[in-house]
C-alpha cells in the first residue's frame, strides 16, 4: 500500500442497459433471472473498470443494490409506504418504508454483493452496509402492537451485527458503515439528542466486535448526494466531529472536496481524533462533473498533512456516485475518470510527503 491509502466510497452509476433492465423488471417484462445475470455483467464490467483506475481496493459499484439504504429490507413483506421522509436541497425527498409488524430481519445480507464482486476479481473488495441508526427510523412512532420498540431494537442490533461479521468473516478488505444521516440529525435536532442517540445505537452494534474486527470497520458521514443535491451541507462538521469520532471503529471516510471551508473541517479534525483512528478525506466532489486533476489532488492531501498525522490520513470519494439506483445524475464514465485523479494524486502526494 502507498504511504496514503485510498479507497473508494461504493456506488458507481448503473449502465444504461442496466438501468432500462431493472425498470422492465418492474413491468413484468423480463424474468427475475434475467435481471439477475445482468447484475451480474455490470458488476464484472464494473469492476473492470475500477481496476483500470489503477485502485488499490475496490467494490462492486453497488450495481444489483436498488439502494444503500434500503437493501437489507428490499422485498420484505411487513413494510408499507408512509416512513421517515428526507428533502434535499433542489426540492425532491426520498421517503422511507414503515415497519408493519415483527419480527424484525434483514431479508438480505451485504455478503451476497461481496460474494458476487470477488468471482470476478483478485483485488481487495471492501463492502459498505448501512447503519444500524438508518434501519432504527423504519418503527412509527405510533408503535406496533404485540412488538414493542425495545424488542425491535434487539433485533436490529443482531442484524446489523451479522451484516458487518458475514462479511469480515467472508475476508473483506473491510466493511463500511454508511451513516449520512449523522449531519441531518443535527439539522432535524440542534440540541444534538438525535444525534447521540444514533451514535449510540451504532455503538452497540461495534462494541460487539473485538479491537482488531473494529480496526477493519470503518463509518462514512456526508450531507447527502443524490441527484447533485444534498440534505444537510448546511451543518458545519465542527458541530459533528467531537460526536462522530466517540464512534468506536478504526476507519472514518469523510466528505471533504465539496466544502467550502476546508481548514475549519481540518481544525476540528485536528482536535477530535482519537489514536487509532484513521481519516479518509474525500478529494473528489461526486456532485459537480469536473474532473479534478490529480495535481489539485495532491495538494488538499499535502494541506491535509499539516493536520492530520500521515499515518492517520487516507483518501477517497466525498461519497458514492449513484447511491440510489435511479440516480443517473453522474455520468459512469466522470465516476471512473474521478476515482482514477484520486488514485493518482495520492500517489503524487505520497511521493511529496
Amino acid at each position: 500500500m502507498p504511504l496514503i491509502p485510498t479507497e473508494p466510497i461504493g456506488s458507481i452509476p448503473r449502465p444504461a442497459y442496466l438501468q432500462q433492465a431493472m425498470h422492465a423488471y418492474t413491468q413484468a417484462e423480463i424474468s427475475s433471472d434475467d435481471l439477475a445475470r445482468l447484475f451480474s455483467q455490470a458488476t464484472r464490467e464494473t469492476i473492470i473498470s475500477l481496476e483500470g483506475t489503477g485502485s488499490p481496493v475496490i467494490s462492486d459499484g453497488e450495481q444489483s443494490k436498488p439502494s444503500f439504504a434500503t437493501y437489507p429490507i428490499h422485498g420484505a413483506l411487513n413494510l408499507d409506504g408512509g416512513g421517515v421522509v428526507i428533502p434535499f436541497e433542489d426540492g425532491h425527498t426520498r421517503q422511507l418504508p414503515v415497519l408493519t409488524s415483527g419480527p424484525f430481519r434483514y431479508r438480505n445480507f451485504a455478503v451476497d454483493y461481496l460474494r458476487e464482486a470477488r468471482k470476478h476479481t483478485a483485488l481487495p473488495v471492501k463492502q459498505a452496509v448501512i447503519s444500524a441508526s438508518a434501519m432504527s427510523l423504519l418503527y412509527p412512532a405510533a408503535g406496533i402492537d404485540g412488538y414493542p420498540q425495545s424488542q425491535f431494537i434487539a433485533d436490529l442490533l443482531d442484524q446489523a451485527e451479522a451484516d458487518i461479521r458475514k462479511c469480515l468473516n467472508d475476508h473483506a478488505y473491510n466493511v463500511q458503515i454508511d451513516f449520512t444521516e449523522a449531519r441531518l440529525a443535527l439539522k432535524l435536532d440542534p440540541s444534538r439528542g438525535l444525534l447521540q442517540q444514533f451514535i449510540s445505537l451504532n455503538n452497540q452494534v461495534l462494541d460487539r466486535f473485538t479491537a482488531e474486527e473494529r480496526s477493519r470497520i470503518g463509518i462514512h458521514t456526508c450531507p447527502g448526494g443524490d441527484h447533485d443535491s444534498t440534505h444537510s451541507a448546511d451543518v458545519p462538521y465542527p458541530d459533528l466531529l467531537p460526536l462522530f469520532f466517540q464512534l468506536n471503529a478504526g476507519n472514518f471516510y469523510l466528505e471533504y472536496a465539496g466544502e467550502k471551508d476546508k481548514v475549519s473541517v481540518l481544525q476540528s479534525i485536528r482536535e477530535n481524533i482519537r489514536p487509532g483512528q484513521r481519516v479518509f478525506l474525500g478529494v473528489t466532489d461526486v456532485l459537480n462533473p469536473r474532473i479534478e486533476s490529480p495535481q489539485e489532488i495532491r495538494d488538499l492531501l499535502v494541506q491535509a498533512a499539516e493536520y492530520i498525522p500521515l499515518n492517520q490520513l487516507g483518501s477517497t470519494d466525498d461519497c458514492g456516485f449513484s447511491p440510489f439506483a435511479d440516480d443517473v445524475s453522474t455520468a459512469r464514465e466522470i465516476a471512473f475518470e474521478k476515482i482514477r485523479a484520486r488514485v493518482e494524486g495520492t500517489k503524487l502526494a505520497s511521493a511529496v510527503l
